[in-house]
């Protein structure tokens, strides 16, 4: 039987898994990490790749491989295909304010008919995150090595680029050979998710020309070979193949625990959120990827298990074991600050204290529902775009809690798939490296627990709407 890799270049580190491309079985994997911070030489990425290759025993078995990375990382590249400066990574916030500048630039300085403008343009409001973002900071703060840039690209993009034997002393050439997918080409800030096209003239005003951009694959076109003669699949960015790893479809939606939350469903039609909270994406299969960002998940549960003096299991048995609604306990979990809603200088604040329900017990279950709740929020901004959910995919180190799976069937509604912990970017890359081979996705196993939704008959809806009357 063929075997796949899939490749994922993450911000902390690099994973591979290759597995059978039929059955989806594991046949073995790798890890290396990536050095800490919010600017890091693309070379550290190649240099975890092949570690982490090494690791997994190599790929001289292998068929065919892809690449997911992490999104929105600025790449820049000379005319001779030389990295100009260190890729500014997504969460590098110093150009938070050349997204101000363009949301109110594209409005004639007004800052809402801009993000109206935006969202129509591209699906997305430009937030620090975005690779044009980071261009326009680039073009006022070192004006110098935006004249050099002759190409942009992102870090997946990249590490195929160089996986397919190109690099430094490549040349135009070189740089004409760049690719990249649909689904991280959407979550540039110059690209239209809707229409499927760059858009030049944004990237003309905010660098001050437009370089050479990667070819955009379709879902199972191959990006080419390496100089083994492995398929090369086209990647995707790390939400997409996420998604594809978690085996979700239409009318599906994935929710993750982890650091940080996110919330994405694969919808039909393209979103545009004019209120910025709904980022739209598209997906590594031919449709789209709705995305909400939350910045309190799993944290919160650290720190209130340390602020109780348990540990993260004692803290889950804890909220087990107190009532739903925690005794009347609201715990507003914006410990730093909230993007959804956009609140960033918020805080967080525990409501409705007493004698009686001030508990260990009533804490940790605080924490867990507020925490479900603030998911919710992200939820309901998708069903504002329209989209349909059927079921929940519950992912994220967090995920595996079974307060946290108590309070999500009770709070969300709907039937909750939760699949054993697993490396799911991986494994989607894994699985389009399959579809590229085949020329179709293939339909491997989830091994996942059903949690079916539980009717609201304990006042949980009532303990959501107390909770969001807090944040309000």
């Amino acid at each position: 039987m063929p075997l796949v890799a899939g490749i994922d270049s993450s911000t902390q580190s690099c994973k591979v898994v290759i597995r059978d491309a039929e059955t989806g079985a594991l046949i073995r994997q790798g890890r290396a990490a990536h050095p800490e911070g919010t600017e890091v030489h693309p070379d550290h990425w190649w240099n975890a790749l092949k570690e982490a290759v090494a690791e997994a025993g190599g790929l001289d078995d292998v068929a065919a491989l892809a690449v997911a990375g992490q999104q929105h990382g600025m790449v820049c590249l000379d005319v001779d295909g030389q990295v100009i400066r260190r890729a500014l990574l997504w969460n590098d916030t110093r150009s938070a304010g050349a997204a101000t500048e363009l949301i109110k630039a594209a409005g004639g300085g007004d800052a809402v008919a801009g993000a109206g403008y935006w969202a129509g343009a591209t699906g997305t409001v430009p937030v620090a995150s975005l690779t044009l973002t980071k261009l326009h900071w680039l073009a006022q703060s070192e004006p110098e090595n935006a004249a050099k840039t002759a190409a942009v690209c992102l870090p997946h993009d990249w590490l195929t680029w160089r996986l397919a034997g190109y690099g430094p002393g490549s040349g135009a050439q070189g740089l004409e050979a760049l690719v990249t997918d649909r689904s991280d080409a959407s979550g540039t800030g110059y690209y239209s998710t809707a229409a499927g096209q760059y858009l030049p003239s944004v990237l003309l005003a905010s660098l001050g020309h437009v370089p050479i951009l990667p070819k955009v694959l379709d879902p199972l076109e191959a990006a080419g070979k390496t100089r083994d003669g492995l398929l090369l699949a086209a990647g995707a960015g790390d939400n997409a193949a996420a998604a594809l790893g978690a085996g979700a479809g239409l009318g599906d939606v994935v929710i993750s625990l982890g650091t940080s939350g996110t919330v994405f469903a694969v919808s039909d039609t393209p979103a545009a959120d004019p209120t910025g909270l709904v980022a739209g994406f598209a997906d590594a299969t031919g449709h789209y990827l709705p995305l909400v960002c939350t910045l309190n998940a799993t944290r919160v549960f650290d720190a209130t298990a340390a602020l109780l003096g348990v540990t993260l299991q004692e803290f889950n048995e804890l909220a087990l074991s107190a009532a739903p609604g925690a005794g009347g306990l609201t715990l507003v979990p914006y410990f730093d600050g909230e993007r959804t809603p956009n609140l960033p200088d918020a805080t967080g604040a525990l409501h409705g204290i007493t004698r009686t329900n001030y508990t260990p017990a009533n804490m940790a279950r605080a924490a867990v529902e507020g925490v479900v709740c603030s998911l919710a929020d992200g939820l309901a901004a998708l069903q504002a775009q329209g989209v349909r959910a059927q079921r929940i995919i519950l992912v994220g180190g967090g995920a595996q809690s079974a307060a946290v799976q108590e309070v999500a069937v009770q709070l969300l509604g709907t039937d909750i798939t939760v699949p054993q912990p697993g490396e799911y970017v991986a494994d989607g890359a894994a699985r389009q490296a399959a579809g590229a081979l085949s020329g179709r996705f293939p339909n491997w196993p989830l091994n996942a627990a059903e949690r079916p939704a539980v009717k609201d008959d304990s006042g949980v809806l009532s303990r959501y709407r107390r909770y969001a009357a807090l944040y309000a």
